[in-house]
């Protein structure tokens, strides 16, 4: 392996990579992991080097403060390569910036742009050729943070991982999916760290989405702790709802995640003329809609996915279906296919969201 060292970050590169093993037109999205990994610990009160170095097992001592009190917390990025052969960021200060919201919220320290965005594009140009061009296909970022001092005292760690891995992928989901409202099971609640990208909340996820999927649907829209009418979340991401032609998502709150391609899709709307409305919106209003022929398009909003088509809901054991709407007139085709046209560099940023590495 060879040593060297660039703008402060120490780089320990892997003798041969094994990037001639993978089979990225079937690669399983969060399967498989690129040739390096950045590490950066904080001990004494200060981050110290950054590193990148083969990515591999880690090793920690049993009591370390993650593995019994869950401090931890990460974001999702991708990378897209354009015809040109260039890597491209999507707003990583964003994301950046989120990340520090979500250590602060979770007693962590907050991590400086230099660790986190120039680390992150020292890590990407050493495994560029990990980031594939053609449609549908990204690298997949994540950043994270964890507590790892030892002991089993209930309070905050006072020594800290950071570290970022990189995952090729493609379109995480395929075609439409069904969805259930929760009626009993909850995402978040006020006071909490719903806000937050921290381990725990997509934890609590997992069991309610269990129960969804046994009962023949892919996801569940998340309500509102205390009512439970609310319309907040889908799944792990943002939603937005079509009714006639207003496009209508619900504001961000302690209860739900300020994501970056939720506001990106609001600007993009704007942009194109699109009526948004942030605003709370309940099941009685999407059941109104229904039944008057007004509901038109659900659709999720986050990182892996992009755009997350919905076909129909479940609500109280009965299912309903929404129309079939041709691509050129559904907002989350107009949307999606925008918003992917900037990030793959296919049509012109306007907005100043990319960067290059």
């Amino acid at each position: 392996m060879s040593l060297e060292t660039t703008a402060g970050i120490s780089i320990q590169k892997v003798e041969k990579s094994k990037i001639g093993s993978i089979d990225f037109e079937n690669v399983k999205f969060g399967s498989v992991f690129t040739d390096h990994m950045l590490v950066c610990h904080y001990k004494d009160g200060k981050w110290g080097q950054v590193e990148i170095k083969p990515y591999g097992p880690m090793s920690f001592e049993p009591s370390v403060n993650v593995f019994h009190y869950g401090q931890a917390i990460f974001e999702g990025m991708k990378a897209y390569k354009d015809e040109n052969d260039k890597v491209w960021l999507f707003r990583p200060r964003e994301n950046w910036a989120r990340f520090n919201k979500s250590a602060e919220r979770l007693a962590m320290p907050q991590i400086d742009e230099a660790r986190f965005v120039d680390g992150l594009k020292a890590l990407l140009q050493l495994d560029q050729e990990w980031v594939r061009k053609g449609e549908g296909n990204a690298l997949y970022i994540r950043p994270f943070m964890i507590g790892t001092h030892p002991g089993v005292v209930a309070g905050p760690s006072s020594e800290f991982m950071f570290c970022i891995i990189l995952s090729p992928a493609r379109t995480y989901y395929s075609g439409k999916v069904k969805v259930q409202i929760a009626e009993h099971y909850s995402r978040a609640a006020n006071g909490g760290v719903g806000s937050t990208k921290c381990s725990g909340n997509y934890a609590g996820q997992f069991y309610p989405t269990k129960l969804a999927q046994e009962a023949g649907y892919q996801q569940v829209i998340w309500t509102d702790d205390t009512t439970h009418t609310k319309l907040e979340e889908a799944g792990t991401m943002n939603v937005f709802f079509r009714i006639g032609d207003t496009l209508i998502t619900a504001p961000t709150s302690e209860r739900i995640l300020d994501g970056v391609t939720r506001k990106s899709l609001i600007a993009i709307a704007e942009s194109k003329g699109i009526k948004v409305e942030v605003k709370s919106i309940v099941v009685q209003d999407l059941l109104d809609a229904q039944a008057k022929g007004e509901l038109k398009e659900i659709f999720g909003a986050g990182t892996a996915v992009t755009v997350g088509q919905i076909e129909g809901f479940a609500y109280q054991d009965k299912y309903y279906q929404l129309p079939e709407i041709a691509n050129e007139n559904s907002y989350a085709i107009q949307l999606k296919t925008a918003l992917q046209g900037i990030q793959q560099k296919h049509i012109e940023d306007t907005f100043g969201w990319t960067e290059t590495i």
